[in-house]
């Protein structure tokens, strides 16, 4: 694993360092929510998604689908170091005419589907899971939730879709930082006891640091946990990741890196390991 981990210690680095930049230079926020899921996007795409960026449309490979769509900075930083586009295209992020929107957009390469509009990712991605079953494809669907996102009663509804149906091929992680856009998840709607809630709904449950590569690709690379059940990831992360004043910190979720409060982000990224 130690080459595994190596490889997606650095694209997790590199992945913040692009989002501070996109964002930053675009105008862009949302800062917080990527960092946050950086390191499950850097091992999803250093060793667990079977893609081909020579080829998007790949009938093989395995679908994606980030509900969290306002995290597409993180996105988009991961399919440039994967090669789906060249990374110089990164800095038109969130500026008039350019195809990389603040909410993930399809138009891109190694996008599946458009979010943004929080709940639906779930469903979308059991549809797709669904359908690979009934043709007996052997392809994964992976789902990265936001932990606020869990409000909504259609992510519910979908996670009862999928267990109904019995959907192995499908699994979820979700981000669960505890912070939403405007306040603590304790504030708003608490989700604990949250595997409680997954493994009654049918699910398969599975607990993990979300910052911790090496276990993140030893649970990813175990799915399904169960089979005829859909497997549930809950990574436990920190939401601003990275950098020492954004950790934690619900300011993070709408504030705009900019001036001394960048350089001083850039500087921590760069020198961590």
């Amino acid at each position: 694993m130690a080459g595994k981990e190596d490889a997606a210690a650095e694209l997790a680095r590199r992945i913040r360092i692009h989002a501070l930049r996109m964002t930053s230079a675009g105008g862009g926020s949302h800062i917080g929510s990527v960092f946050s899921c950086a390191d499950i996007l850097a091992v999803l795409y250093s060793g667990v998604l079977r893609v081909d960026p020579a080829a998007p449309e790949w009938p093989g490979r395995d679908r994606f689908v980030l509900s969290k769509g306002h995290a597409g900075a993180g996105l988009y930083a991961a399919l440039a170091e994967r090669g789906f586009f060249p990374p110089e295209k990164l800095l038109t992020h969130y500026q008039d005419g350019s195809d990389l929107c603040g909410h993930v957009s399809h138009e891109l390469p190694g996008v599946e589907v458009s979010t943004g509009s929080l709940g639906h990712g779930l469903s979308i991605a059991s549809g797709m899971a669904y359908s690979a079953k009934l043709k007996a494809a052997a392809h994964g669907v992976f789902c990265l939730l936001s932990d606020g996102e869990c409000d909504e009663g259609s992510t519910w509804e979908a996670a009862l879709f999928a267990a109904h149906h019995g959907l192995s091929n499908l699994t979820v992680i979700v981000d669960y930082n505890r912070i939403q856009g405007l306040a603590r998840l304790s504030e708003i709607i608490e989700l604990a006891p949250f595997a409680e809630k997954w493994t009654a709904f049918g699910w398969a449950v599975s607990e993990v640091d979300g910052h911790d590569r090496e276990a993140l690709h030893q649970t990813l690379t175990a799915v399904p946990f169960t089979q005829g059940k859909p497997s549930c990831v809950i990574a436990n992360t920190t939401k601003g990741k990275g950098v020492s004043f954004m950790e934690d910190t619900v300011l993070w979720h709408y504030r705009i890196p900019k001036g001394a409060e960048f350089e001083a982000a850039l500087a921590e990224l760069e020198t961590r390991p």
